[in-house]
């Protein structure tokens, strides 16, 4: 029983089965803390495949393809903390408000999720309660023991290069929610080159009713935080994914002295890797 809400919630979860959420590098020295909201497409056994075969589930409409693998290798990079969903965002999505429609999506991108017709309320509390909580408990768990250091929240996607048969002709895009300034930073460093198209809150822009991390974790705690979104073309294999997570590593070290006066913190950067 749910002591919140009376409702039976058993498990949803087998004990073999992978976490809700992942955490990595949690004793990260650097001010960046990472978060991947869709890094799994995996679906709980208790729930099949949704009604959707492989391919779909490979898809973007099953998680973001090619983020998680940028999001370690940043982790490394950086040496930053990093928190990742364990299942796909069709099954509940970790950066939707659960007031959202798109929560739990009965079709996305025009394909018909037919395991997420007619979910009654007690199924769908048994999502949040075992995927859609515990991984936002451990965004909040990580940040709560980071008091002494400065946090700047980096929330790492990717998107399709072709939606709704239009072309998206940005190879990376910084958004942000109501504070511009982390990402006018950011994107002034990833577009010095002219070498890639960055979009300015784009592809996607943050809003708090479709969005939860950013708004919630990130400003909501008064953090600087940008949600990065990366072309999937580009970080389809390891070398596009390791590259991807060279550039932005290079490009917060940049930023990262300007990024902590934002956050009106008396760490200096050379003091945010004290462990104490």
């Amino acid at each position: 029983m749910d002591s919140d809400t009376g409702v039976s919630t058993a498990l949803l979860l087998g004990s073999d089965e992978a976490p809700p959420a992942e955490l990595v590098n949690a004793d990260g020295r650097s001010s960046a803390v990472l978060v991947c909201d869709h890094a799994s497409n995996r679906v709980p056994r208790q729930l099949g495949t949704l009604g959707l075969d492989t391919v779909q589930l490979a898809d973007h409409i099953g998680w973001d393809p090619g983020a998680a693998d940028v999001a370690r290798r940043l982790s490394i990079l950086l040496d930053a903390p990093l928190v990742l969903s364990g299942y796909s965002r069709l099954v509940i999505d970790c950066n939707r408000p659960l007031r959202s429609a798109g929560s739990i999506a009965e079709q996305s991108d025009g394909v018909p999720v037919p395991g997420n017709c007619g979910v009654s309320p007690l199924d769908r509390e048994r999502r949040i309660n075992a995927l859609y909580r515990p991984y936002h408990d451990a965004i909040d768990r990580l940040l709560d023991v980071r008091t002494r250091r400065p946090s700047l929240l980096l929330s790492i996607h990717s998107f399709t290069p072709v939606l709704n048969g239009q072309p998206r002709p940005w190879h990376i895009g910084v958004s942000h929610w109501r504070d511009r300034r982390l990402a006018a930073l950011m994107l002034g460093v990833l577009a010095r080159s002219g070498e890639f198209t960055v979009g300015d809150n784009a592809p996607y822009p943050i809003d708090s009713d479709i969005d939860y991390t950013i708004p919630v974790h990130g400003e909501g705690r008064g953090l600087p935080s940008v949600m990065i979104e990366i072309r999937r073309d580009g970080i389809k294999t390891a070398a596009g994914a390791a590259a991807w997570a060279a550039r932005l590593a290079e490009a917060y070290r940049l930023i990262e002295a300007g990024a902590l006066r934002i956050l009106g913190s008396s760490f200096s950067v050379s003091s945010s890797s004290d462990p104490s």
